[in-house]
């Protein structure tokens, strides 16, 4: 039976990042060093820097690594309080992808590959791309269809293809590379300085939460040393859905806290502001909108959990995530959607963090897997299931 009860660690550990996100966090969310494609790297060795002092860099990683070694349930307690500000997980060093890459790194890698890339990571030293999708008819929603290839040389494999879409390329300081091997997808692993890594530019989308934006990256020759290859050859896939799974439950993790904020903000809105004799509150039409955002943030709190509950039993939980992020980003859209709504005219504007929250959820809804993709491999599940398979 699930376990809803938490214990006084998470708890604390909550309300110390709670005391942070407000008091340090929040007054950066207009600094001039947030730029259309994310916060600046000097903004968050600044921010990161504030949380190493709080004890809150990190604290999802393992004792090894300078974290708290929380399990996914304790992360997503922790995680949704560090999501109230859009600025948090970059303070925290638990943003896309660095906090996803760190997961598998710790699972995978070598002690030596650990000591060169994972403990930076982890110290907030440097950042880290995960290039896997790909433009045109490459990997994207099918993984299976990627073109970027590798091929051997000796004691060397040389890696040419396109990526795009790469969260933190422009910046980071070494990407995990897939690419596709007579034995299967394979992980490497590169300096982003690597010759033959060229960040063609930098794209601009909705979102302009994660340092160094999302990236176009070609890969031209690059040759990368036999000992640098993460794991098994031919295991990549296998690695990315160690990756995956905790990765998708993160972001709706992150994603909850800062719907909330958008909730916090539109209620207290709603409240102070007369309209027609009374205030918007008392109004059905708003009154009713706040309330259906209490029972999304409920429902989706409620699939975090349960999600994160099935990880910490040692399951894959590839269906559960894909159920949770189904459910949770699309609970999120509603609700942050909602709130633009209900603050009107204010909700368009950059007076309140609302319309920025409302732009990036709904990039979540196609990050890390669209809805669509979801529910097909949902229904596949089904069908098996139906068959007897």
């Amino acid at each position: 039976m699930i376990e809803l009860h938490r214990g006084a660690r998470e708890l604390e550990l909550a309300a110390r990042t709670e005391r942070f996100i407000r008091d340090v966090v929040i007054p950066y969310e207009k600094d001039p060093r947030i730029s259309h494609h994310g916060p600046s790297d000097a903004l968050r060795i600044e921010l990161q820097a504030h949380a190493k002092a709080a004890g809150l860099l990190a604290p999802q990683l393992g004792e090894h690594l300078g974290g708290y070694g929380l399990n996914h349930r304790e992360t997503a307690t922790v995680f949704r309080a560090c999501g109230y500000s859009t600025l948090g997980p970059v303070a925290m060093n638990c943003m896309a992808p660095d906090e996803g890459n760190m997961h598998l790194l710790d699972k995978v890698m070598t002690e030596a590959q650990k000591e060169r890339w994972l403990r930076p990571l982890a110290a907030g030293t440097i950042r880290s791309a995960f290039l896997m999708t790909e433009p045109d008819d490459g990997a994207g929603s099918d993984p299976g269809m990627m073109k970027t290839s590798a091929r051997r040389d000796g004691d060397h494999w040389v890696i040419s293809g396109r990526k795009w879409l790469i969260t933190g390329a422009e910046g980071a300081g070494f990407g995990i590379l897939m690419a596709r091997t007579d034995e299967g997808a394979t992980m490497f692993l590169a300096d982003m300085n690597t010759p033959g890594i060229v960040v063609e530019r930098t794209l601009d989308t909705i979102d302009r939460t994660m340092p160094g934006g999302h990236g176009v990256v070609r890969l031209e020759n690059v040759r990368v040393p036999a000992a640098d290859i993460l794991g098994e050859v031919g295991a990549g896939f296998r690695y990315a859905q160690i990756r995956l799974a905790p990765a998708r439950l993160t972001h709706c993790m992150r994603w909850w806290g800062s719907a909330k904020r958008a909730h916090d903000i539109a209620t207290a809105y709603a409240c102070r502001r007369q309209a027609f004799g009374k205030a918007l509150i008392d109004h059905e039409g708003v009154g009713f909108m706040l309330a259906d955002n209490e029972i999304d943030l409920k429902q989706a709190e409620l699939t975090i959990d349960w999600c994160a509950w099935v990880l910490d039993q040692g399951q894959q939980g590839t269906a559960e995530s894909s159920t949770a992020k189904v459910a949770v980003s699309e609970a999120l859209y509603r609700v942050a959607d909602r709130c633009v709504q209900i603050l009107g005219g204010m909700g368009v504007t950059g007076d309140t963090p609302v319309q920025q929250i409302f732009r990036d959820i709904r990039a979540f809804r196609i990050y890390d897997g669209p809805s669509e993709v979801h529910r097909w491999s949902i229904a596949k599940r089904l069908k098996k299931a139906w068959k007897g398979d």
